[in-house]
């Protein structure tokens, strides 16, 4: 089964103040919500089940799911109201959700991009990566195993140094890491947890040739979006 989870818990701070009456997963780019830029490219990929996770204005995007009737396939609620979990926590309380044998594709809400869906391997854990310019790279070796992570501003290093790309925001999570969540909190972030987990199991970098992307997180990037849009 083709499966995902889309990250809309977030409380777009960075959004503000559209985000202060709805939830980022709902602004519109090109006329239509993040959410269902998301969710389109996923249908279209083939995905038969989708999980979003909820908490800043929740209902909104459980209202706006049931008026357009899940957009006619599986699409279930992870619902955090009572606190945030982050990334890593995020996906533990979902994990029931998902059938357990398949991988699960994570997608932030607020992530654009041309890239092909079903180029992605599926046999271990896998991060999209890029070459582009960030304040924290995570480091890989020469097989493209991630092996660590670097803040360039403060110097802080995780791991062990290698050849450094920036992070896009969309990862395969696979079946063979679940037993190792159960060492974890309620509340953690994923990066930290693959850090950990690359030591003794295989964790990739796949890079997309001619990767066209796009982190719609910042007012000042909303009108660029619409742009951006024509280009995918």
């Amino acid at each position: 089964m083709k499966q995902a989870m889309i990250f809309a818990a977030g409380l777009g701070t960075r959004l503000k103040p559209l985000t202060d009456t709805m939830p980022k997963a709902l602004v519109r780019v090109g006329g239509q919500p993040l959410l269902w830029h998301v969710v389109m490219k996923l249908r279209a990929a083939g995905y038969e089940r989708i999980v979003v996770n909820v908490h800043h204005f929740a209902q909104q995007i459980v209202d706006y799911l049931e008026a357009n009737a899940n957009f006619g396939f599986d699409i279930r609620i992870s619902d955090e109201t009572g606190g945030l979990l982050e990334t890593g926590g995020g996906i533990k309380k979902a994990l029931p959700l998902f059938d357990p044998a398949s991988p699960v594709l994570i997608h932030n809400v607020d992530i654009l991009s041309n890239l092909d869906l079903n180029a992605l391997p599926t046999d271990a854990p896998l991060l999209v990566v890029s070459q582009r310019k960030t304040k924290r790279y995570l480091q890989f070796d020469d097989d493209r195993r991630l092996i660590g992570w670097k803040n360039v501003e403060t110097g802080e290093v995780k791991g062990r140094e290698g050849t450094a790309l920036a992070f896009s925001g969309i990862h395969l999570f696979h079946p063979s890491l679940a037993p190792l969540l159960s060492e974890w909190p309620a509340r953690f972030p994923i990066m930290d947890f693959y850090l950990k987990a690359c030591a003794n199991h295989l964790i990739r970098g796949y890079e997309a040739a001619d990767l066209l992307l796009m982190d719609v997180g910042k007012l000042d990037t909303l009108e660029a979006a619409n742009d951006f849009l024509k280009q995918l």
